[in-house]
């Protein structure tokens, strides 16, 4: 069994471990969580290249004691050239494809998330070089590293739906086009990429968007047949939001807002909370859980969105009496009818907590395994396909529109607990990043299960998530096999899978205790560890 590791001066948690030790290392050399976080950022973005990377997005939130979370969204917006019309010009007036540059076609936010990050770290004090902050994600993407078991079997199991898709084969499979996948363990590097990183720390952050740099992903954009312009990388800015928050029983639950799916995750856990379930790992626990889910989605799919495009307040959700009426729905009993629902989604999230207690609940994402799949030529970075979840129906809830941010799966989450604790906590996964966030949180906080209990105990997932197509109630084979066929007696459209499946999600969680002592957690279905010192 895997023991919850403890520590007192700082910790880090990532689905890789070479991301936890950069961050570590950035602890050690006096930095706080946030600097910590911009160095596990960068990091993860090269050694586990499939799941993130400087061409997508990701979304923060922070905390120092004695204030409030602090939401970042660095979600980049659709291309000002992107609309129905652009698509139809191409061929393409059904749906926008999932792959290739024509899938590129929303700004890349992450590396502006960065950067608003450390202005808050400036406010608390920090003040590390930005050289030394990507000093180990450069090291890996110029000297190399090994490729994790998750790069390899991803890079195989997608190989296929990159033909012709540019850059791809150069980069990521040995030997180009019509080569297979990387094993597991052989040395990757990433050279192009190093050299971006380079001129990142050389001319700041900003320089990705409105520098030199940002003339060069431009013209790489432009000869691989992306839509986004040099105007709209311009454009982007990062913004700095009130977070999302719920009581869960006496406890307070922060999430991001639309255009996130954070909304959904706090009214899971406060309708679940209300069902009032003694016992995890029983058939109350697991139905409760899956029915609380189909709530929270019923809300998602009918009114999240770009927040400029709502017509609904995500707060009102969140009123007492309002989720109560949705736990009174809820038959403890049957299965409610599951409607096909497909976000979709590919997310490493990270989280640390220093010394001092300031903490970060961190994602970052390409939405699909290797998003776009399109690498550009001169900065080897990997462009997200985020864009692909519009619509091109303008009549649609998500449909496109120039300029528009689209629907995300991705958000963080982070709790101050009724006794003083603070915890962060996340997961990758699509439809999944919800459920499995309810999973960790019911079990520790609600149900008294050791942090690293709790991560590791077997899931279940309702729904699409990456790598995967079909939509029913999915469960790790480790639950007892009498929980199972009362699901099924209760009509969920139950399959059995294997022990730790990776499409369940990469999940860790931090908490911190008032007397300072600090308690982490990693997934065993990822590469990941927890550092500490």
């Amino acid at each position: 069994m895997l023991h919850t590791p403890t520590a007192h001066r700082g910790m880090v948690t990532a689905p890789h471990h070479l991301a936890s030790q950069a961050g570590l290392r950035v602890l050690q050399d006096g930095g706080n969580a946030i600097e910590a976080m911009v160095a596990t950022a960068a990091t993860i973005a090269v050694v586990y290249p499939h799941m993130n990377g400087l061409g997508g997005d990701n979304f923060w939130l922070v905390y120092e004691p004695g204030g409030h979370p602090i939401g970042i969204d660095a979600c980049g917006a659709a291309a000002g050239a992107a609309d129905a019309a652009f698509y139809a010009g191409k061929g393409h007036d059904r749906a926008i494809p999932s792959r290739g540059p024509l899938a590129a076609l929303t700004v890349a936010g992450a590396v502006s998330g960065w950067a608003e990050a450390l202005r808050i770290s400036g406010r608390w004090g920090g003040g590390l070089p930005l050289e030394r902050l990507l000093e180990d994600a450069t090291h890996y993407a110029e000297n190399g590293f090994p490729v994790s078991p998750s790069q390899a079997a991803n890079t195989l199991a997608k190989k296929g739906e990159m033909d012709g898709v540019p850059g791809f084969a150069t980069l990521y499979l040995p030997g180009g086009i019509g080569k297979t996948a990387p094993s597991a363990g052989t040395e990757f590097k990433l050279p192009a990429l190093a050299g971006t990183l380079k001129r990142l720390a050389a001319e700041g952050l900003d320089g990705f968007y409105r520098g030199g740099l940002a003339d060069t992903i431009a013209h790489d954009l432009e000869t691989v047949g992306s839509p986004i312009t040099r105007a709209d990388l311009e454009r982007h800015k990062p913004l700095e939001v009130p977070a999302l928050t719920v009581k869960v029983g006496p406890h307070d639950v922060f999430n991001m807002p639309p255009p996130t799916q954070g909304l959904a995750s706090l009214i899971l856990l406060a309708v679940y909370q209300r069902l009032g379930v003694g016992q995890a790992e029983s058939f109350d626990f697991v139905h409760g859980l899956v029915e609380a889910t189909k709530q929270a989605f019923r809300v998602r799919d009918a009114h999240i969105t770009d927040p400029a495009y709502m017509s609904v307040d995500p707060h009102d959700f969140l009123m007492k009496d309002e989720l109560g009426r949705m736990a009174a729905e809820i038959d403890r009993t049957q299965a409610a009818p599951w409607p096909d629902a497909d976000p979709n989604g590919d997310t490493v999230w990270f989280g640390c907590i220093d010394g001092e207690g300031r903490a970060v609940s961190m994602i970052q994402s390409l939405y699909w395994e290797f998003g776009s799949g399109t690498v550009l030529p001169e900065t080897g970075i990997t462009w997200q396909n985020r864009g692909t979840s519009f619509q091109l129906d303008p009549k649609a809830h998500n449909s496109l529109r120039p300029g528009r941010r689209p629907f995300h799966t991705i958000q963080p989450a982070m709790a101050l607990l009724a006794d003083g604790r603070t915890m962060v906590y996340g997961a990758m996964g699509g439809e999944g990043q919800p459920q499995t966030q309810a999973m960790v949180f019911a079990r520790h906080v609600l149900h008294d299960q050791d942090l690293q209990e709790a991560v590791t105990a077997p899931r279940w997932l309702l729904g699409r998530t990456w790598g995967a197509e079909t939509t029913n109630l999915r469960i790790e084979n480790r639950f007892d096999p009498e929980v199972a066929e009362a699901l099924k007696a209760a009509g969920h459209d139950v399959e059995v899978v294997g022990p730790f499946e990776e499409f369940m999600g990469h999940a860790g969680a931090i908490v911190r205790r008032p007397s300072g002592l600090l308690e982490g957690a990693a997934d065993p279905r990822s590469d990941g560890g927890v550092a500490a010192f």
